[in-house]
């Protein structure tokens, strides 16, 4: 009998090849699905040329969002990726904006400590520690009954009846993952007093820090894909088909002027005749295995590997996940199991 069984395995185990890893999608698209400037008093809600980012009045903590103008973008991957058709696994992934002014903005490729919002007189308040503020790339959260799935660009900015000039109100808005793995609006977060966990703070290549940023330059954010929390969140968007992205900044402003970064929109003519860039997205993302039950090795199908690691098992095997019958005992009701399920 023993000997018979070590024929079967090793006649089986013959057969075993290694999974074969899934090819890598490149998705690489060059113009967002939606592009849309959430600041309270945009007049034209998914059609402005211009996008912008700045925070507010650091003295006034009763008004305004402190990342008050914030861009939203989202991309559609679904004829890359198919929607539902699996899991995925995000290998890497960059969104990259153009700038639309010129030599106004200086360069600040670093986070800055949330301590530098606070008002006057905040005995936690710090100075900037460098030359700018940087522009960050997050997630998306949404309220006021919208999800993913039905916030458009022309979507309203607040529920109806709320107060624009008051802070956490707006319907999207820029979103990270707390110390506690919460996905919380970062809108305020130099008031709640934290420290965001961006997705990635926005480089430009050629230009050191401080330095003025030229009119058509690109900015670049790549994902910290490693993250584990920015990975989920990245991963939905594919399997759902739509991303969205946030960029905002604390950029120093004063009411009804400043200098602030203004990027291109999908909308701008200079866009629309080829003669600037909208926001892009790179990513790529490799399929994961979803095995059924009796797929033991997960190479895609049931065939004589899996019957081999039944073989392996022949026996008293309480628990292991080649007792299909969970009988307590592998034996040849399992392997007929695997035989029923062949796909080779």
């Amino acid at each position: 009998m023993k000997t018979s069984i070590l024929f079967l395995i090793t006649a089986f185990m013959s057969g075993i090849a290694a999974p074969a890893f899934a090819d890598v999608i490149d998705i690489q698209l060059n113009q967002p699905a939606l592009d849309r400037w959430m600041y309270p008093f945009n007049s034209t809600p998914g059609t402005r040329s211009v996008l912008t980012t700045f925070g507010s009045d650091r003295d006034n903590p009763t008004q305004f969002d402190a990342r008050d103008g914030q861009i939203l973008l989202a991309f559609d991957t679904g004829a890359s990726v198919p929607i539902g058709s699996g899991a995925y696994e995000i290998l890497e992934a960059e969104v990259s904006i153009s700038f639309a002014n010129n030599m106004v903005v200086q360069y600040d490729p670093t986070s800055d400590p949330w301590q530098m919002f606070l008002p006057t007189g905040d005995a936690r308040r710090v100075n900037d520690p460098d030359a700018g503020q940087p522009i960050e790339l997050a997630g998306v959260g949404f309220r006021g009954g919208f999800t993913a799935a039905t916030f458009q660009e022309n979507s309203a900015y607040a529920v109806s009846g709320a107060s624009y000039l008051s802070p956490g109100v707006r319907n999207a808005f820029a979103a990270c993952y707390d110390s506690a793995n919460n996905f919380v609006d970062m809108s305020n977060h130099p008031r709640v007093g934290f420290q965001p966990n961006v997705f990635a703070v926005g480089q430009v290549a050629g230009l050191a820090a401080g330095q003025f940023i030229p009119q058509d330059s690109v900015m670049t954010f790549q994902v910290n894909v490693a993250d584990a929390n920015i990975q989920n969140y990245l991963r939905l968007g594919i399997e759902t088909g739509r991303t969205f992205f946030s960029l905002s900044s604390l950029t120093f402003v004063a009411q009804q002027s400043g200098n602030y970064p203004a990027f291109y929109s999908k909308e701008n003519a200079y866009v629309q005749f080829g003669l600037a860039d909208a926001a892009h997205l790179r990513m790529k993302v490799r399929a994961l295995a979803v095995c059924v039950e009796q797929d033991l090795d997960c190479s895609g199908v049931v065939d004589s590997g899996d019957v081999g690691l039944v073989l392996l098992d022949i026996g008293p095997c309480e628990g292991c996940p080649t007792d299909f019958d969970k009988s307590g005992v592998v034996d040849s009701g399992d392997v007929g199991i695997v035989l029923l399920n062949f796909t080779d």
